[in-house]
């Protein structure tokens, strides 16, 4: 069931010959993980490219004095990695956070490469994921520079209401930008 889910995710953006598909999916692994466990620490190499069959996955950095922002949420039907680590092999800025009891298909960074090299098409895939990586990090920077905390929140609401429906208001206002009390207050009017 968890790969159906993802073989129609991967056919809503590339077409596979059954043979490919089939390849493809048999690199991604099952993985259960408890809610607040980390994936990722900032400072490790994340190894691993998720998709999210139940629950969420927020990513996340450290600001100095230890406040936590975060940088994009995942729910089910969804990837999250790490992306400038699993790319570089360097140490990450960031963390990966599971926000749920979750549920994941993973594939590791070597049969992710692997499978580049012998499905053409897995390169349109991968180009679909950085294209909306890069447009993901365009809209939260735009949100950040352009509009206020109000703003933000509703914006939020009408896009993705599951975030500030399933997550706490602690990591909802570190999503927003702003603090657990300007939240609360705006969710009370």
């Amino acid at each position: 069931m968890a790969k159906e889910a993802l073989a129609d995710y991967i056919n809503n953006i590339v077409q596979l010959s059954e043979e490919q598909l089939q390849l493809a999916l048999s690199y991604f692994k099952e993985s259960s993980h408890s809610k607040f466990e980390h994936l990722v620490n900032e400072g490790t190499v994340g190894q691993y490219m998720n998709f999210v069959t139940k629950g969420c996955l927020r990513i996340y950095f450290l600001r100095e004095g230890g406040q936590e922002t975060t940088r994009h949420f995942a729910f089910e039907n969804q990837f999250a990695t790490g992306l400038a680590s699993f790319i570089t092999e360097n140490p990450s800025l960031e963390n990966i956070q599971v926000m749920e009891d979750s549920e994941l298909l993973r594939i590791s960074r070597k049969d992710f490469y692997y499978l580049l090299n012998v499905i053409p098409a897995w390169e349109k895939f991968y180009r679909f994921y950085l294209e909306n990586a890069y447009i993901n990090n365009l809209e939260i920077f735009h949100r950040e520079v352009t509009k206020d905390a109000e703003l933000r929140y509703k914006e939020l609401l009408a896009r993705s209401p599951e975030v500030v429906r399933r997550l706490s208001n602690k990591v909802v206002a570190s999503y927003l930008n702003m603090s657990p009390e300007t939240l609360s207050r705006m969710k009370s009017r």
